[in-house]
């Protein structure tokens, strides 16, 4: 497990502090922690040890009902509580699980004591009487070394040094660390070094940097009717040019006042629809009626809502308080005129809709929609609606593509299922490269099955085959005719949308003018056990919901084989089982992918 992902759902800084047994990394801890409470940090500490060990007192109820077999149990009184959890565990303890038990809210930094294999940010300390070798010549996470008079280091060390008997100073170190964390920012799809070579399969993360590195967005731009910008990529930012709201208004239905606190009633000289003002200017003592967004009369300075008014006749008393500026939205409060109301790339939806007419404009510039070009080969295909030939299988691949297509809003072109030839596939490619700017298919591109791909591409452009380290969906090609990508799906249904949704649909988001779109990404908690094998990342189907605590959990849809269509209707998002992960247990932390963004 590397770093970002012990990393991952942390809040606070963490640090380790690593050193030798006997170097005097409690004797530290006990001086430090006084010294940095005092600079006002709240922490929390995590020690390792290396030996069964008791921590209440035989008799007591505590140590007596946890040996009776209570897997946790919580001591509290109105000073101190301590929670004691039984867990056998072969090596070491998670430091992932650790972290996640410890209260984040209540603490500024975690100090882990101990745990020094682990790829953890960590001050080393050193002493030259310990006779042990250091630790940073093998560990690239140490941050700064504390040692003692008597230890000679290195003379191109490029690391802090500190002195081990100087608690203000290590004090220091560790505050200047907190202030330059950030959280971690981690996704759990492999590495993404492109320059592994190590690996005999890409990792997912892998696979998605070398196809966006060869996307190029499209740039040019067309200018649509507003309803018709729905789901297309803003193509300039567009700056307001109104004031909104435009006028000083109302937020409230109510009475609008002078507060000068000289009055205990108001007489209403006026009242003031939406839509409607007020020419006169409103004098100390009097009150306009007005409706929620009508402009203020000049003279007011609050507005008091109707439901704590008492009006009879002319005159009109208020109830409790009155707060100068109450219910008052001023002009240009949510944009002022002039300012950016939204950024070229952005991608127009209902509420984007909303903003823009709010600021009068009746037609938008957008990216032009990237044409992409669909088809399917396979004698053993045949097409929905017509009649099934013996051996073979309808169509779904090419329709599922096309659905996620109109989705992200591309412009399809449907070239039907190609006869099984290379002749075929020559020419379908050809007349596609020449329309379109994407061409997807699906099937045909494992290592097996891709000889007749192999020389049309080599005739037309080039094409990579790759094995990725996911399930389902290894089988991967990709390639490009002059400056159009070719998407090689495999064939299985689900693969097909697993494939799309982690390398088809970033490259076409950049595309489109969207370069640094992610997909949304969140933890859930794993409400039944599941099976994968480590080393590859897993996409199972899931369910996930908010439990009756608001807590999100997820449950798989059942039977995960790349064939089965109905888990993928079933499910409303993808479980990532993580490639170091392996099998899950009920309880622990996953992560899903939703599917609203595009199924």
């Amino acid at each position: 497990m590397n770093v970002d992902q012990i990393l991952a759902d942390c809040r606070v800084p963490v640090l380790g502090i690593c050193a030798y047994s006997g170097t005097g990394k409690t004797t530290l801890l006990k001086k430090l922690i006084p010294e940095l409470n005092r600079r006002g940090k709240k922490l929390a500490v995590i020690k390792h040890a290396h030996h069964n060990f008791d921590v209440d007192i035989p008799g007591k109820d505590s140590f007596e009902l946890r040996k009776a077999g209570a897997e946790q149990m919580l001591v509290a009184s109105h000073i101190r509580r301590a929670l004691m959890a039984e867990k056998v565990t072969d090596g070491d303890p998670d430091l992932k699980e650790l972290l996640g038990m410890i209260d984040q809210d209540r603490v500024d930094m975690i100090l882990v004591e101990g745990f020094k294999k682990l790829p953890l940010p960590k001050l080393e300390l050193h002493r030259a009487e310990v006779g042990k070798p250091f630790v940073f010549t093998r560990d690239e996470a140490i941050r700064g070394i504390a040692v003692d008079a008597a230890t000679r280091l290195p003379d191109d060390l490029a690391l802090p040094v500190l002195d081990i008997n100087d608690v203000d100073a290590i004090a220091d170190f560790i505050e200047r660390f907190a202030a330059d964390w950030k959280p971690v920012g981690y996704a759990p799809l492999g590495s993404c070094g492109c320059d592994d070579v190590e690996r005999k399969q890409l990792s997912v993360a892998q696979g998605q940097a070398r196809i966006l590195a060869e996307v190029k967005p499209v740039t040019a731009t067309e200018t649509t009717p507003l309803l018709q910008a729905q789901n297309r990529v803003l193509g300039a930012n567009i700056a307001s040019p109104v004031n909104v709201p435009q006028h000083t208004n109302s937020a409230m239905d109510g009475y609008a006042i002078r507060n000068d606190g000289q009055h205990d009633s108001f007489t209403v000289v006026a009242e003031v629809l939406a839509g409607h003002g007020y020419d006169g200017e409103v004098q100390s003592g009097e009150a306009v009626k007005i409706m929620t967004g009508a402009p203020l009369p000049a003279g007011v300075d609050s507005v008091i809502m109707r439901e704590l008014a008492t009006q009879e006749g002319d005159q009109v008393r208020f109830e409790g308080a009155i707060e100068t500026g109450q219910n008052i939205r001023q002009a240009g409060e949510d944009i002022a005129e002039g300012a950016t109301a939204l950024t070229a790339g952005k991608r127009i939806g209902p509420a984007e809709l909303g903003l823009l007419a709010s600021l009068g404009l009746g037609e938008l510039p957008v990216y032009r929609k990237p044409k992409v070009a669909v088809f399917s080969t396979g004698d053993e295909v045949c097409q929905p609606g017509e009649p099934l030939k013996p051996n073979c299988i309808f169509d779904s691949n090419r329709f599922t593509i096309q659905g996620m297509l109109a989705k992200l809003g591309c412009e399809v072109v449907d070239l039907g299922i190609l006869e099984d030839t290379e002749e075929a596939m020559a020419e379908a490619l050809q007349a596609a490269s020449e329309q379109a700017d994407v061409v997807i298919t699906s099937g045909g591109v494992s290592v097996g099955d891709a000889d007749f791909i192999k020389p049309v591409m080599e005739r037309l452009g080039h094409i990579d085959f790759w094995k990725i380290a996911m399930r389902p969906g290894r089988p991967l090609a990709f390639g490009k005719i002059k400056d159009t990508l070719l998407f090689g799906l495999p064939g299985n249904p689900v693969a097909v949308m697993v494939s799309f949704m982690q390398f088809v649909q970033p490259a076409l988001r950049k595309m489109m003018g969207e370069p640094d779109w992610q997909p949304q990404m969140m933890r859930a908690t794993a409400a039944e056990a599941m099976r994968s094998k480590p080393g590859r990342t897993e996409f199972q189907r899931g369910v996930m919901q908010l439990n009756s605590l608001g807590q999100l959990t997820v449950t798989t849809t059942g039977a995960q084989g790349s064939g089965i269509l109905s888990s993928m209707v079933q499910g409303n998002c993808l479980i990532i089982i993580e490639e170091c992960q392996g099998n899950v247990a009920a309880g622990e932390s996953v992560w899903v992918q939703p599917f609203a963004d595009l199924l």
